[in-house]
């Protein structure tokens, strides 16, 4: 009699299209004999070590099944001895492990709360009955088959078929005896139409070098980290009164070697760290190091999550920068995109042949603009695979903070599209629910389980209580970027000095909505790329003016409530727009360079209000309050001056007075709240800055006499272009 599902069976594996290979592959009783099956299709012949010693294996099938059968059991797991290629190797049989990951893991996982998903999904050192191997595990609900390819097996997916965990779209298996840096994929067939799709793998750690794009067998690493101090510091910091001040950077072309290529991770340490320390920043942002395939989409168009990018070496050297910067008490912040995605086919991008991390409406699932794919914040796997992501990089990492990239592309179903080509939510609003949802989730995370680690939205709309608490109703970040102060700034600072006084409200307008958020003041890598221009080469006038109104504009940037950051080369004016493919231009500093003395000029005006800014509490103590903040005047229009006063919380204050024309003003008249003698801390026009040296030497003496609401005076000279910051003497 013809046992039809064992013919089913063989069938469906010499088709590559079954879904529990376990139940066919390995050791089974049947009726009252064992029977052993493999599945070996470049094998000659087949030996199992059973009982009685190494039996031969009958090849029941000319395209590779062998078999064999025997009233006493083989031991378990099955040890194989295999003929291949003239080639004689021993080894354990795949299908004699059985599937390891747990129920637990798959409910959470299901649920969306398996936030170390990372450690269950993927490619994994493990040991399985005292066996060493590596676990596969993938989801792909509407798969009817899933196989790992590699060197190992030729990359044919009919050797290593993988077992699905029921409903749940996991599928899992145990390869004995591979290691580390081994190449693999996942061939996917698809249920409905029997495509097969060749992946890499959402959850891996490490990829070859571009432009390979296959996943390498990778383990969490082994770095003994030495940052405990600065850790436990961390959870008990003070952030809203804390200096914080970025240093934002594209590690490809910050600097490079002799030879133009990229520095690794440990290199790159040991240059800028001490760069940080010298230039007083409080933080790195780091644009996207997950791993992506063109060095144009300067890592937003990611491909690996999980993957730190083989540009700057290993992810143990990343841990190393990290923790070099944690021991120089610099924090490390890391651009995080769960916005979207790119459409490579060997990606994220229709996974399992069906739209499964993304929409399958493009009215719902395409950012137009970008080319890319809309996460499905709404299925529970997918907003898994963000939360983890964000738990892996704070966790395994140690990143101190994510600034989210593109938020108000995430809260709005109509973000940049027309009437008719977006879907409304189910009360008929904009607003994408689920993007809320899940924004919520990763925030109450990051705070709950990482204290002291910040969140930081790029959101350049009104959405209200953005930097709020979730228990109040707000969003949850940490912070915001305030788009609305940097673009008016950047559009004052624009014009010709002659026609500011018709654009005063730009620089006084953002006290308007100030507190309304906790705001950071970004000049970041957006604003001088694509026709924008550098800072330097937004200015107006001639050379003396260019560098004049950028040390005037880092002035205002730097004594402005809110917390601070720039892109890397604003801080010595650098001249042309920011190259992905190029080291920034660090020969304008040398001795050599006819024009070094206005660089080196701006980068030690950049370091003087830095280190300011950090020693002075009123400068960052209440950032997000209007307690720290007062204008003296705001409405010198005809002379486009502004001065206002920065307050601490232990009644410490400075004065800020910033001239925004090339004109000298002599015994400026200002009121001051105290009397007595105050010093000029700072500035901007002084000669070792490259300015005119136009100032009021080392004291001014307050006269009493009530001014603007004030009950004492100051006479200063204001020097053109330039800003000062003045502090009572004590």
């Amino acid at each position: 009699m013809i046992n039809t599902k064992i013919n089913t069976d063989l069938v469906r594996i010499l088709d590559a299209t079954h879904h529990n290979p376990h139940s066919y592959l390995g050791l089974h009783l049947e009726g009252k004999k064992h029977v052993f099956r493999a599945f070996l299709p470049f094998a000659t012949n087949v030996w199992i070590n059973s009982v009685q010693g190494w039996e031969k294996l009958y090849k029941s099938h000319p395209h590779g099944i062998f078999e064999w059968t025997n009233e006493l059991a083989a031991s378990s797991p099955c040890f194989l001895k295999i003929e291949q290629d003239g080639q004689f190797f021993e080894c354990y049989d795949t299908y004699s492990f059985y599937p390891s990951i747990t129920s637990d893991e798959l409910h959470l996982f299901g649920e969306g709360r398996l936030l170390q998903a990372y450690k269950t999904l993927g490619a994994h050192p493990f040991s399985c009955n005292g066996i060493d191997g590596v676990r596969f595990a993938v989801w792909a609900p509407n798969a009817e088959r899933v196989s790992v390819v590699g060197n190992f097996n030729r990359w044919d997916g009919r050797v290593h078929p993988m077992q699905v965990h029921g409903s749940s779209g996991v599928w899992e298996i145990f390869i004995p005896h591979l290691a580390v840096e081994e190449l693999y994929k996942f061939e996917i067939r698809n249920r409905h139409t029997g495509h097969i799709h060749v992946k890499t793998d959402p959850y891996g750690l490490r990829f070859e070098q571009r432009p390979g794009t296959a996943a390498r067998i990778s383990d969490l690493g082994h770095y003994t980290w030495q940052d405990d101090t600065w850790l436990a510091n961390r959870s008990k910091s003070d952030w809203l009164h804390s200096p914080l001040n970025c240093y934002e950077v594209h590690l490809g072309s910050w600097q490079r070697d002799e030879n133009g290529h990229f520095l690794n991770f440990r290199d790159l340490a040991n240059r800028l760290i001490p760069y940080l320390n010298e230039m007083g920043f409080t933080h790195i942002e780091l644009m996207p190091v997950s791993e992506h395939p063109l060095n144009e989409s300067w890592g937003y168009q990611t491909t690996g999550y999980f993957g730190v990018t083989n540009r700057y070496g290993t992810p143990d050297d990343f841990r190393y920068f990290v923790d070099q910067c944690h021991q120089s008490n610099i924090g490390v912040i890391l651009d995080w995109v769960p916005g979207h995605f790119p459409k490579d086919d060997w990606a994220l991008a229709r996974f399992d042949g069906t739209a499964l991390f993304e929409h399958e409406d493009p009215r719902l699932g395409e950012h137009q603009d970008w080319g890319t794919y809309i996460f499905n914040y709404g299925r529970n796997e997918v907003r898994n695979f963000l939360l983890s992501n964000a738990h892996y990089w704070l966790d395994e990492f140690h990143i101190d903070g994510l600034r989210v990239d593109a938020v108000a592309s995430m809260l709005y179903l109509d973000y940049s599209r027309k009437q008719g080509e977006w879907l409304p939510n189910k009360f008929g609003g904009r607003e994408n629910l689920d993007a809320i949802d899940f924004i919520k989730q990763l925030n109450i995370m990051v705070h709950e389980d990482f204290p002291g680690a910040l969140t930081i939205a790029e959101e350049s709309t009104a959405w209200p209580m953005i930097s709020r608490p979730v228990y109040l109703g707000g969003l949850g970040f940490s912070m915001k970027w305030n788009m609305g102060w940097m673009n008016d700034t950047l559009n004052y600072m624009q014009n010709d000095p002659v026609h500011r006084r018709y654009h005063h409200n730009k620089l006084t307008f953002g006290q308007l909505y100030a507190y309304s958020e906790n705001f950071v003041l970004p000049f970041s890598h957006d604003e001088v790329v694509h026709g924008k221009r550098s800072m330097l080469d937004k200015m107006p006038g001639d050379t003396w003016q260019k560098f004049a109104n950028l040390r005037l504009l880092l002035t205002y940037q730097l004594t402005t409530p809110g917390k601070k950051l720039n892109f890397m080369g604003n801080e010595f004016g650098q001249g042309r727009e920011w190259d992905v493919n190029t080291s920034l231009d660090w020969h304008l500093l040398d001795d050599s360079y006819s024009g070094s003395k206005w660089h080196q000029g701006i980068k030690l005006a950049c370091r003087d209000l830095n280190l300011l800014y950090l020693g002075i509490t009123a400068l960052h103590d209440v950032d997000f309050d209007p307690q720290g903040f007062d204008w003296i005047d705001c409405n010198d229009v005809d002379q486009s001056v502004v001065s206002y006063i920065r307050r601490g919380r232990d009644g410490e204050f400075v004065l800020i007075l910033l001239n925004f024309t090339p004109v000298p003003r002599q015994n400026y008249h200002i009121g001051v709240p105290a009397e007595g003698n105050y010093s000029e801390l700072f500035n901007s026009d002084a000669a070792c800055y490259g300015g005119s040296n136009f100032g009021n030497g080392s004291v001014i003496h307050s006269e009493p006499e009530t001014w603007m609401g004030y009950p004492h005076s100051l006479f200063v000279n204001l020097p053109p272009l330039g800003g000062l910051i003045l502090q009572l003497k004590i």
